[in-house]
């Protein structure tokens, strides 16, 4: 048997992240795999069970909707819950232990790591596991002042206060605040979700349009922050530096990134 990795999620089939780790295990000449497996979330603590005695299965990233159902199923010896609050990575220990990590703020934070946000104000759309890892890195880096957009505007609030970070939460729709960087880190705009419909006018010209989301690549959110001539950063950023550090501890190997444009051209094909 091959070992082997793979993406959990409901939905799935729009996962990049197969095409991630077999460009690397390919460039490296690793012997391995990395597939897709859609799992409900009436099965996640199954498909958890039945990992936790395969020898052959290295480990797992996880998306949306299980990122904090996650966290009762796998061990947190780094204390990930009292910390970003979600986890997008299990890997398995030789002994069959599984363990549960973060790399999303890793790879959330690497294409901005160039910013100077400490003392800056950022808005975040969302309040699910992305939002904990892109608050957490924000967090991290003295971030002035956050405001969240999200329909649930006390479980936004909450989420300020347990990250320590300034800042106000508001329903989605309201107007945008002046804000240096705009994170849409929920699902709106995605292939089969509901649209974010924000006015990006109120956003001055040095600020940055960040979106999570890649399916599809070219969301409206950032092709309407390409029309103001605004920075942007794809969701292909984040998913890739996150499948960076992901990939080191499943297969036990740095990834070729210095092949990252000849990756990005395969994943944009």
């Amino acid at each position: 048997m091959t070992r082997y990795a793979e993406v959990i999620g409901d939905p799935i089939a729009h996962s990049k992240s197969p095409i991630i780790h077999k460009f690397w295990l390919d460039a490296l000449g690793i012997e391995g795999d990395y597939r897709r497996t859609h799992v409900l979330g009436d099965d996640l603590a199954g498909y958890f069970a039945r990992a936790k005695d395969n020898g052959d299965w290295r480990g797992c990233n996880v998306t949306i909707p299980h990122k904090l159902a996650v966290m009762d199923l796998v061990g947190d010896p780094g204390g990930v819950r009292n910390t970003i609050g979600a986890m997008n990575t299990v890997i398995r220990g030789e002994d069959g232990a599984l363990i549960g990590t973060n790399t999303d703020a890793g790879g959330f934070f690497s294409p901005i790591a160039g910013l100077e946000l400490e003392g800056r104000h950022a808005v975040v759309i969302g309040a699910g596991g992305g939002a904990r890892a892109v608050l957490f890195a924000l967090s991290r880096v003295g971030i002035g002042r956050v405001t969240i957009l999200n329909r649930n505007v006390l479980k936004a609030a909450a989420l300020l206060s347990s990250f320590g970070v300034k800042g106000d939460a508001l329903p989605i729709g309201a107007p945008l605040p002046a804000a240096d960087l705009l994170v849409n880190a929920s699902p709106l705009g995605m292939d089969g979700q509901p649209p974010l419909d924000l006015d990006l006018d109120p956003l001055p010209e040095h600020a940055v349009v960040y979106d999570i989301v890649y399916a599809p690549l070219e969301t409206p959110l950032l092709a309407q922050a390409r029309d103001r001539e605004l920075d942007t950063v794809d969701g292909l950023e984040m998913l890739v530096g996150q499948a960076a550090l992901a990939f080191e501890l499943f297969f036990g190997a740095e990834p070729p990134r210095d092949r990252d444009e000849e990756l990005r051209a395969l994943l944009t094909a």
